[in-house]
């Protein structure tokens, strides 16, 4: 990080070993779309009975020092790019006095010539991920899935769970023909990056070259995922602070919503600023977010929206209701996404909350 301090004030998520996260218990949603096909991942072909049951073996202490210095540099090229999440991080880390888990990272992706979900997503099952589960959403044109962490064999007291994975894609051949076009373009001029997706976003580059402004504009006008994505690639597009896991008067996300708003920061007020899923067990919040002059291709320099910061709070299960507190276990809790939240997460990035954020 930047500095000694702001290193002992963010989360400390990627910290050499990790006690496990108790995901021999996932628990299936009725309100999660069900996946009727295999899916295929690179040389992978995945169901959600074989990811639920996977045998893979425990990440190792060296393998998992490596991978957590990889989403090191994925979080520090976010922190430094959107000040917005970095000063939320740093006001809840030092009002909860305690280290900040995260509960999901987030990517937005191209669904075309291999540069979509595969291409990230092989990163992650490589150091022992799980598919979980697909959410659809036809009305933006976007597919999802969601990655479950491993288990590891090494417990430290100190370290932090990772991160569940949420993977999106642009289901590209559903858009006009401009707009698929400009897409092929940038995807063809990056060649094989999308084999290097997870380099490139620990070392915050696009694979394919700058943007032109008039493509960024076509690509805006008809999908604000689309644009997003052709200035930002495979950088971060959120994470999301485990609001349970903290352990002072904001680990309630009501309570956490207003600290954030009474530091000054605006919500995403889509559906209203508090997202709650059909069961009432899945509850999420977000900021606006950041925005940042990019220079485009053609020498054109605009504003752009760049990430957010979420928060999400998962609830104790009926059936464990009568757990003490010092029981409960993040498999105890409402696991995975629900497509209505998700929906209105998205516009974090649009020019709507954007515009408003501004006025």
């Amino acid at each position: 990080m930047e500095s000694a301090a702001l290193a002992s004030r963010i989360p400390a998520v990627f910290s050499s070993s990790l006690r496990s996260n108790a995901h021999r218990s996932h628990l299936r949603h009725p309100s999660r779309i069900s996946l009727h096909r295999p899916i295929s991942l690179r040389s992978r072909t995945l169901t959600l009975a074989s990811a639920a049951g996977s045998d893979q073996a425990p990440m190792g202490s060296q393998s998992q020092s490596f991978f957590r210095s990889a989403l090191s540099s994925m979080e520090k090229v976010y922190l430094t790019r959107n000040p917005t999440a970095k000063s939320v991080l740093e006001s809840v880390s030092s009002s909860d006095r305690s280290p900040v888990c995260y509960d999901h990272f987030a990517f937005r992706t191209f669904g075309v010539d291999g540069h979509g979900i595969d291409s990230i997503a092989t990163f992650f099952l490589d150091f022992g991920y799980t598919l979980r589960d697909e959410l659809r959403f036809p009305a933006k044109k976007l597919r999802a899935l969601w990655f479950a962490p491993p288990e590891t064999e090494y417990s430290n007291k100190c370290s932090l769970p990772l991160p569940r994975i949420f993977i999106s894609e642009l289901l590209v051949d559903e858009l006009s023909s401009q707009s698929q076009e400009i897409i092929r373009k940038y995807v063809k001029i990056s060649g094989n990056g999308n084999k290097y997706a997870a380099l490139a976003s620990t070392l915050g580059h696009l694979t394919w070259e700058k943007p032109i402004f008039s493509d960024y504009q076509q690509l805006a006008r008809e999908s604000e995922y689309a644009a997003w994505t052709l200035v930002n690639g495979y950088a971060v597009n959120h994470v999301t602070i485990s609001v349970h896991r903290l352990k002072s008067h904001i680990r309630s996300i009501k309570s956490l919503n207003q600290f954030i708003e009474d530091q000054g920061y605006r919500l995403n007020s889509e559906g209203g600023t508090l997202k709650v899923s059909p069961d009432g067990f899945l509850l999420q919040s977000s900021t606006v977010a950041d925005s940042t002059l990019f220079s485009f291709g053609d020498g054109v320099t605009e504003s752009v929206p760049c990430s957010y910061i979420e928060f999400a709070e998962r609830l104790v299960l009926p059936q464990y209701e009568k757990l003490a507190e010092e029981e409960i276990e993040e498999f105890h809790r409402r696991d995975g996404f629900e497509v209505g939240n998700a929906d209105k997460i998205f516009e974090s990035t649009s020019k709507d909350q954007l515009t408003r954020k501004a006025a």
